[in-house]
């Protein structure tokens, strides 16, 4: 049964990383795949001779003499645990995805548009640069990139210059939500679960981060793509709203208010965001000026406040189908870790590199997290870094878990397909995959080479 679990899986994955040839969304694959391995494990389960305790991260002893309705009972328990785990970071992405969404109701991401001058096309490429790596720091990574080639294509009408402007602002946008908690899915996943810290991670992977954007920008200026001037006219000029400028820094004062609060009161991140929401929610209604109808309600005054309430329309656009992919494929990961399957990975993993985990200062074991970076060009990173929860068990702000942060975040740049960033730039502007591997692929493994070999000085230097 354990070896139709992992085929099932495998399947799954296969048609998630080719979603683009088999033309169907990948959240369809990742729902089935979750759904049909719990499905397995419960209709196997008295076959199963092991069951890996996540809160304990342990197996449990004994679990083979277990009797059915025991077995059953852990299962459940272990269901719900993941479960939990998993509603903290899609309640979390659904919070930030919605404050981001009632700054653009408001236009608020006009005024960044404000920011741009010149028509140089080197300085045009190091704001656009700066912009994805400080905005996915803070509105993730994903959104950074919707925002920046959203304003890109009103101020640059060449589309052959759009595209090597977007390749930058993926591998920018990547590189920029790493340090951050907020940054990147992987990330959040990562601070969610008590592995790395807001100071630490940004202490760690700033410069490594950065570096990661600078060093292919820098590059891509020598470039033939980017010398003189842009030759089309910078765009129409458009007034920004009234409240344009408060909604966007509001918003994204609230989402920087998250950690802070998660350090300040100890509860998870998502309380701290839905707090967040709140408070941009009641400017939002104000300045709209609805009436305060978050809630169904039934009087027809109220349903026509609602129908124009910028909650509701915000509401209404957030990315369900990317929270449901996110659901599927934690939960799938969930159901391989319950059989113990990753631990007995990791634990094969550990023999043939021993150094990981105690001393992890060697090529070997350096070597193992560059692999997952570069695989998650190909593959998900998602579900990579959620293998890597629940293969290893090294503690908060281990030096582990700052490299897979970093990996994980960044790798996925390499290949227009492996990062969320990359699929939506994708769509918006029509890149072909073969374009973006003969023209920006390079830029980015050079990026994620010269971050990689910054964390290793700063490992040295910092611990």
């Amino acid at each position: 049964m354990t070896a139709l679990i992992i085929l099932v899986f495998f399947l799954g994955y296969l048609a998630i990383t080719v979603e683009h040839s088999i033309k169907l969304d990948k959240l369809i694959p990742a729902l089935v795949m979750m759904a049909v391995c719990w499905a397995l494990i419960a209709v196997g389960i008295d076959g199963f001779t092991q069951w890996f305790d996540s809160g304990k991260h342990m197996l449990i002893e004994g679990f083979g003499a277990l009797g059915h309705d025991e077995k059953l009972h852990i299962m459940e328990e272990s269901l719900l645990h993941h479960l939990g785990k998993t509603a903290e970071i899609l309640v979390f992405l659904m919070g930030a995805m919605t404050i981001v969404e009632i700054i653009d109701y408001f236009d608020g991401f006009n005024t960044i548009k404000s920011f741009i001058k010149t028509r140089s096309k080197k300085k045009v490429l190091w704001i656009f640069s700066i912009l994805a790596f400080v905005l996915s720091a803070i509105i993730d990574n994903l959104t950074a990139t919707i925002v920046l080639i959203s304003i890109l294509q009103k101020i640059i009408l060449s589309r052959e210059d759009r595209l090597w402007f977007a390749g930058l602002i993926i591998i920018a946008a990547n590189a920029g939500g790493a340090w951050s908690p907020i940054g990147d899915v992987t990330t959040t996943m990562l601070w969610i679960g008590n592995k790395v810290s807001t100071g630490k991670l940004i202490e760690m992977l700033f410069i490594p981060s950065f570096l990661c954007m600078a060093v292919p920008t820098l590059v891509a200026t020598m470039l033939p793509a980017f010398k003189g001037d842009l030759d089309t006219p910078m765009g129409e000029e458009s007034k920004p709203g009234k409240y344009s400028s408060v909604m966007l820094y509001l918003g994204l004062a609230a989402i920087v208010f998250v950690p802070i609060f998660k350090v300040v009161t100890h509860l998870p991140p998502y309380m701290g965001m839905m707090l967040s929401l709140g408070v941009v929610a009641i400017f939002a209604e104000i300045y709209s000026r609805t009436k305060f109808s978050i809630s169904d309600v039934t009087d027809s005054e109220h349903v026509n406040a609602a129908h124009h309430s910028p909650v509701h329309k915000s509401l209404a656009r957030i990315e369900m189908p990317s929270i449901l992919f996110f659901l599927g494929i934690l939960m799938a990961v969930a159901a391989l870790e319950s059989l113990g399957e990753l631990y007995g990975f990791a634990s094969w993993l550990k023999s043939s590199t021993p150094m990981l985990g105690t001393e992890y200062h060697t090529d070997v074991s350096d070597l193992v997290v560059l692999m997952l970076g570069l695989g998650s060009a190909v593959i998900d990173n998602v579900p990579l870094v959620a293998a890597s929860l629940g293969m290893f068990s090294e503690g908060l702000d281990h030096e582990l878990w700052h490299f897979v942060a970093y990996a994980a975040g960044t790798g996925g740049s390499i290949l227009i397909i492996g990062s969320a960033a990359g699929v939506v730039a994708m769509g918006m502007e029509r890149i072909d995959f073969f374009w973006y591997l003969r023209n920006i692929s390079w830029l980015a493994f050079i990026g994620f080479l010269s971050g990689a070999a910054a964390f290793m000085v700063m490992r040295v230097i910092l611990l």
